[in-house]
């Protein structure tokens, strides 16, 4: 995986200029296809606690009030939501959810938002930010996982035996920028030529218009990839449009 400043480099160059630099997380701007973009990147497997993820909704909201027309990027090497009593009783889901609400309305507002997972991405820490963005890319030696299957086994009471032998048969058990993938989630894996990458994927989604950005197609695209076989089903089933099928 690669580091904090590797990866600046590797997708900047020397148009990168920081704002904030800090062991576990950094914010900056930079240009990307001559588009203004506010970076905002976790570090060193961050755990997004109480503070940091005000301070992340923070610059999201100064980039909706200061720099329309402004992308803005999250960079991700995180472990997930900080798992300590403080910051349990400071309140940390609603903290969370914030951070996901300014990133939504940044969307209404019309600014691009995309993520590249470059370390690792668990939890909340990859709910609140990568998965709220209108595409989201990763690195082939990144690492992408809501639960591992230890602690899995022990939420469900299914046996670890059990779940590693579903976990070869199906994505949706499995951590792994290419099962995510698979899943829908991950829009590509990219192994090289980053800047490219990176410029390609804000081409397209600078060609489409708001309403096709914001369009969820991740259930169907995990179906197509054979990642997500029976989400769709499955919502039907909720929604109350598939009780015949059953």
């Amino acid at each position: 995986m690669k580091s904090q400043q590797h990866i600046i480099e590797a997708l900047f160059g020397q148009s990168y200029q920081a704002l904030v630099q800090a062991d576990d997380h950094f914010f900056g701007n930079t240009r990307i296809n001559d588009t203004p973009v506010r970076v905002l990147g976790t570090s060193q497997r961050a755990e997004i606690g109480a503070d940091l993820a005000l301070a992340m909704a923070g610059q999201v909201l100064d980039v909706i009030k200061n720099q329309p027309n402004t992308v803005i990027l999250f960079l991700l090497d995180t472990q997930g939501q900080r798992l300590r009593r403080h910051d349990e009783l400071m309140g940390l889901n609603g903290y969370m959810a914030h951070l996901a609400k300014t990133v939504e309305l940044a969307r209404q507002h019309g600014h691009i938002v995309l993520s590249v997972v470059y370390g690792e991405a668990v939890s909340g820490g990859y709910i609140t930010t990568g998965m709220m963005a209108d595409a989201c890319y990763g690195l082939a030696d990144a690492e992408i996982s809501v639960m591992n299957l230890p602690a899995m086994s022990r939420i469900t009471k299914i046996p670890l035996d059990r779940l590693t032998a579903l976990s070869e048969q199906s994505p949706v058990f499995s951590p792994g920028v290419n099962n995510y993938f698979k899943m829908g989630h991950l829009q590509a894996v990219w192994s090289d030529h980053y800047p490219q990458a990176l410029s390609n994927a804000l081409a397209q989604l600078q060609a489409m218009t708001p309403a096709e950005r914001a369009r969820d197609l991740r259930i169907q695209t995990g179906a197509e990839r054979g990642g997500r076989t029976a989400a769709q089903r499955v919502l039907d089933l909720v929604l109350g449009e598939g009780f015949e099928r059953a």
